[in-house]
């Protein structure tokens, strides 16, 4: 087949080059967009009178055709063609005949590209939104139903102080909400339409650009058309936060590969998200979040790379920028796979109470509460913390727990210590008072779950600054 540019060409594409250069293999999941936004010149070119209402509607009925056949797979890609570009116009002319050749006027494959791209992009955007708001759902559901259930907080990995399970989760909550408003404000910048830039300084037919921006649902078109063919900072924001998006995955996974070992014990997952060992019958390994942690690095590879390809580039349009897909789709699919396993996994995750609230009182996470017991009484706060210090010493040495010590064995330690002193440091205790905004009170974590179930029904993000108010 004659490339779209041969005119001004004598020879044959060598056949490796031809290889090399094309880009169909991968760009042709962009036929969805390549389409609309043809249909979308088509319509302005007639409303335009650069095309006839006949030919308009000879264009637009064979794009339609041409998207059905390719959606039902009776319209096959074949390696004869060098993008989705050439793909959709030369079965276009075939269907059609002259008119299919008129579809370009006025337009560019730098421009066209640049608008499929960014097509693409926004509607992955909504999708990965999707699929945050339900992961969101499932966090939410375990933060409702897990407000009593006491747990070790850490720092260093270190059991550090009491918190509930509904408060750990939060945490996770508030960093996938990030991630949607990330994707909400990153839509509003990219919110600019480039059809109309042509190769890079615009065309000299009269074009409505503003029609063609709002036929493709953009408030307005790109404000400079060299930018227009060659902006792809969206699709670097796009990829950062994908990456970090996939770093909170990671860091959810770390956890869960912890809690799942036979030292912690906190959760069990479901058999339909583990894996067995071949070898070891008793094995019942965490594979699946050991593979969303894994393949956080081919996403941030992704954003990397893309970074890499535009740092050199002058303007305008440079086939380095053919670089901007493959990675990008991959890191897109992979997070969007690793979101969907997650919430699987989550969803279906069992816990294991009784076990996380005695690794919260063996691991001494009151004993910041005790110190606080006796400053309460008078004792200044580095004296009761020595004496908190030696307490928990003692513990160890003598293999109890702080709430196992007699009234006596406190005594030893400072005569300020009484009978409510267990009352003062039990779990429950230590949690519920801590009701200050964020805090694992029950109180605070209630206005914290209305104000994420508010968030989720009505898309924006509540106030949290009120949390305290009636």
């Amino acid at each position: 087949m004659a490339q779209l540019w041969g005119g001004r060409f004598t020879k044959e594409t060598d056949a490796l080059v031809k290889r090399f250069n094309d880009s169909l293999p991968f760009d042709r999941r962009l036929y969805r967009q390549d389409i609309q936004g043809s249909m979308a010149h088509a319509a302005m070119l007639g409303k335009q009178g650069i095309l006839s209402d006949g030919e308009v509607e000879q264009i637009v009925g064979g794009l339609g055709s041409i998207l059905r056949d390719i959606e039902s797979g009776e319209l096959a890609f074949t390696d004869e063609y060098e993008d989705i570009h050439s793909f959709v116009e030369a079965h276009l002319i075939s269907r059609i005949g002259d008119a299919g050749k008129k579809l370009h006027t006025g337009r560019s494959r730098n421009d066209q590209v640049a608008l499929d791209m960014k097509l693409y992009i926004r509607d992955e955007i909504h999708e990965t939104d999707a699929l945050l708001k339900h992961f969101l759902e499932t966090i939410l559901r375990v933060m409702e139903e897990n407000l009593d259930t006491f747990m070790p907080g850490f720092t260093h990995l270190q059991k550090a102080q009491p918190v509930t399970l509904a408060h750990h989760f939060g945490a996770y909550f508030e960093m996938f909400r990030r991630d949607r408003e990330h994707l909400s404000s990153l839509t509003e910048r990219m919110d600019t339409c480039p059809l109309g830039s042509g190769a890079l300084a615009g065309t000299t037919y009269p074009l409505d650009r503003c029609f063609t921006a709002r036929e493709l649902g953009f408030s307005r078109p790109c404000a400079n058309s060299m930018d227009g063919v060659s902006d792809r900072d969206y699709l670097i924001e796009f990829l950062s936060i994908l990456a970090a998006c996939q770093m909170h995955l990671s860091r959810f996974s770390e956890e869960v590969i912890i809690w799942n070992s036979n030292e912690y014990r906190f959760v069990e997952l479901d058999d339909a998200y583990s894996t067995g060992s071949s070898i070891m019958p008793q094995k019942k390994n965490p594979d699946i979040a050991e593979l969303v942690r894994g393949k956080t690095g081919r996403v941030y590879g992704a954003l990397m790379g893309l970074l890499t390809v535009m740092k050199g580039i002058p303007l305008a349009y440079n086939k380095d920028m053919q670089e901007d897909k493959e990675s990008a789709f991959d890191a897109i699919d992979t997070v969007k796979m690793n979101i969907r396993l997650f919430d699987g996994m989550v969803s279906t995750m069992k816990f294991r109470r009784e076990v996380m609230e005695a690794s919260a009182k063996n691991g001494f996470t009151n004993a910041t509460d005790a110190a606080d017991y006796l400053a309460s009484r008078g004792v200044p706060f580095r004296d009761a913390h020595a004496i908190t210090g030696r307490l928990v010493l003692y513990c160890i040495e003598k293999g109890k727990a702080l709430d196992d010590l007699s009234l006596e064995e406190f005594r030893q330690f400072s005569d300020c210590f009484d009978g409510d002193i267990y009352e003062a440091i039990s779990l429950k205790t230590c949690v519920e008072k801590r009701l200050t905004e964020g805090a694992p009170g029950r109180a605070s974590m209630e206005k914290a779950i209305a104000a994420s179930r508010e968030y989720l029904s009505t898309r924006q993000s509540a106030e949290y600054s009120c949390l305290t108010e009636d």
